[in-house]
């Protein structure tokens, strides 16, 4: 499968959010899905077997995305499909993670950003993600 061909789930609860994150991937040919919260997300992930998950951290006024990725990292299948975190987490509440952004653990992400993530840094880290999954 060639990298313009990469099919990505985005699990958010803000259609905005997916809206614009849609349109920057599609703008390189990616195969975009979504889903508007974790139960849904557990759904298209099975059905779709992507090859990058884009999750929100903050769904339904909780961290609903922390779980998902948990859940994610429990499922033999989809143990290894690279999950980028982005979250507005550090804009609404003031709080921020110390050190490093990420524990494999306690938040079993690849990455993790806050939103507003720019067209071209979104990209950047797709990409990238897209490339270490490959080896």
């Amino acid at each position: 499968m060639s990298e313009s061909k990469a099919k990505i789930l985005i699990v958010d609860d803000d259609d905005d959010q997916v809206a614009a994150v849609r349109v920057i991937l599609e703008s390189r040919q990616y195969e975009v899905v979504s889903a508007s919260g974790p139960e849904a997300g557990y759904s298209v992930l099975k059905e779709e077997d992507p090859d990058l998950i884009i999750l929100d951290m903050m769904m339904g006024g909780k961290g609903a995305g922390f779980l998902f990725s948990r859940q994610v990292r429990k499922m033999d299948e989809f143990k290894n499909i690279p999950i980028l975190m982005i979250t507005g987490m550090r804009t609404q509440t003031g709080f921020f993670f110390p050190g490093k952004d990420k524990d494999p653990k306690w938040l079993p992400v690849d990455e993790f950003a806050e939103k507003p993530l720019e067209p071209k840094e979104l990209l950047k880290r797709v990409e990238s993600l897209l490339a270490k999954a490959r080896g």
